[in-house]
């Protein structure tokens, strides 16, 4: 997860948008002929967008981008040292 990336994802995108962008990677990671290389690369933008969604959460919860951003990237090392 890089967190530019999921900043930009969501200061530029609404829920319905990264909720539909997801369902159409998902659609495309199940193809035959994808490859191993290309499946990581899906991997990582539906985690990037999952990721904006919980800022987009939080946010709607009344945390601010920044309290949001920082809160998330906490709760992911926290569960790699796990």
């Amino acid at each position: 997860m890089k967190l530019p990336v999921i900043r930009q994802i969501h200061s530029s995108s609404s829920i319905e948008e990264i909720n539909h962008t997801i369902s159409v990677l998902e659609n495309i990671s199940e193809a035959l002929s994808i490859k191993e290389n290309e499946l990581d690369l899906i991997g990582e933008l539906i985690s990037n967008l999952c990721g904006a969604l919980e800022v987009h959460q939080m946010v709607d919860e009344g945390m601010t981008e920044k309290d949001a951003l920082n809160a998330f990237m906490k709760k992911v090392l926290g569960s790699i040292d796990q």
